[in-house]
């Protein structure tokens, strides 16, 4: 079964970070008894379905954007997949935004016992007042429409839009294109073979 030592491997990240990153799969464990946070099936698998998964964005942000900390914007966090764990393993700063009031107190405990640099914010994206951010991140909470929709009012110059996509994303894709122009870069998943990073950057209305 893939585990904490894989994902090192896949993702190569440091011992610190691997103890953090484990430290969130205990809690989520123990979390997850009670507050249903994932679903059920995931469990079992979670190091690759959810760490691995988020993870994974981490060398290209660091590709792209260097060593330098990023403010990301975390959409529908649930959990808090992929921010609080690219907040944990360092690439910057997250703002994590979820309605659910039981997923946003699991999401404080985690920032506090792992020092992940994560603001939660217990609301809807749309009642947000707009602040500066580099990088919009989400994972299985929209389509690709409604979430460019969403991060409208925090897409200043230069910021991007990091999507962890399914299968369907092309079409997702084809259905924004005919609201917004924006420069597309695709990353094959390493924990879903019919899985996509999506990079979308220069995002203007059409």
């Amino acid at each position: 079964m893939y585990g904490p030592d894989d994902l090192a491997r896949d993702v190569d990240v440091s011992r610190e970070t691997l103890e953090r990153l484990k430290t969130y799969a205990a809690l989520l464990a123990k979390w997850q008894k009670a507050k249903n946070l994932v679903a059920n099936s995931t469990l079992d698998a979670m190091w690759q379905r959810h760490f691995l998964d988020s993870a994974q964005m981490a060398p290209h942000l660091r590709d792209v954007f260097g060593e330098r900390k990023l403010s990301m914007l975390d959409i529908g966090s649930g959990a808090g997949f992929p921010g609080l764990v690219l907040a944990a393993m360092e690439i910057g700063h997250a703002h994590m935004v979820e309605a659910n009031g039981r997923k946003c107190i699991f999401m404080n405990q985690v920032s506090r016992e792992t020092s992940a640099a994560a603001t939660i914010h217990n609301e809807r994206i749309e009642a947000i007042e707009p602040f500066p951010v580099d990088v919009v991140t989400s994972r299985a909470c929209a389509r690709v429409l409604q979430l460019v929709n969403w991060a409208a009012p925090f897409l200043g110059e230069g910021v991007e839009m990091w999507l962890l996509k399914g299968e369907g994303a092309e079409e997702e894709l084809t259905e924004a294109q005919a609201c917004w122009k924006m420069d597309i870069n695709r990353y094959q998943s390493l924990s879903d073979p019919a899985g996509v990073i999506l990079r979308l950057s220069a995002i203007q209305r059409l």
